[in-house]
């Protein structure tokens, strides 16, 4: 059983982390541990339809916000590395100056000092200086920035295929493939969907 860290916080794109939950739930033999901050649950409510029971169901096990003694917070609690989908600029911020005032800083944190892979799909724009230096900070640390970036060359004709496109990527760099990548000069075998519900893990 291969674990991965799924983090999402207060920024616009709460359909990445849902999105990563979704199709994690279609690859065997991964366990999935869900941080959510209360302004992502805002987020969340309105930005989607999915409910917080239905996110709940999407994970294999959700830890508290606030809960630093949780197992992920531990570099002994082995796992593939951690998500954070979305990330804002305040999480970013406590992950590049090692500020573990809560579990998703703290998880993230674990990950980087234990080598492991720490994506991080940063959600804001335009950028100012200090959103630069924190992102140039958090990739010294170790860690991936990874923005969420639209590409055109899969010829995207809907919102979904953008959001598929880039949840796939992101979790290429764990080495899962989600099959929701259409590859460049490869054969389209995207994963199909459309009966994909919050809480139908086939």
């Amino acid at each position: 059983m291969k674990r991965l860290i799924i983090a999402m916080s207060g920024a616009s794109g709460a359909i990445y982390g849902v999105r990563a939950l979704q199709v994690l739930r279609a690859i065997p033999d991964v366990e999935t541990h869900l941080v959510v901050s209360p302004s992502a649950q805002r987020t969340l409510m309105e930005e989607t339809d999915v409910t917080w029971d239905q996110l709940k169901a999407l994970a294999d096990v959700l830890h508290n916000y606030k809960d630093i003694g949780a197992s992920i917070a531990s570099g002994s609690f082995r796992t593939e590395g951690m998500l954070v989908a979305p990330c804002s600029v305040k999480t970013l911020s406590s992950i590049a100056h090692c500020n573990s005032g809560d579990l998703i800083a703290r998880a993230a944190d674990v990950v980087l000092k234990e080598r492991r892979r720490l994506v991080v799909m940063f959600r804001e724009t335009p950028l100012h200086a200090g959103h630069i230096a924190v992102m140039d900070q958090a990739t010294r640390n170790g860690a991936i920035i990874m923005p969420p970036v639209p590409g055109f060359y899969h010829r995207p004709k809907t919102i979904d295929d953008i959001i598929n496109q880039s949840v796939g990527r992101a979790l290429d760099l764990f080495g899962f493939d989600a099959g929701i990548v259409k590859r460049w000069t490869e054969a389209d075998t995207s994963l199909d969907l459309s009966a994909l519900t919050p809480t139908n893990r086939d």
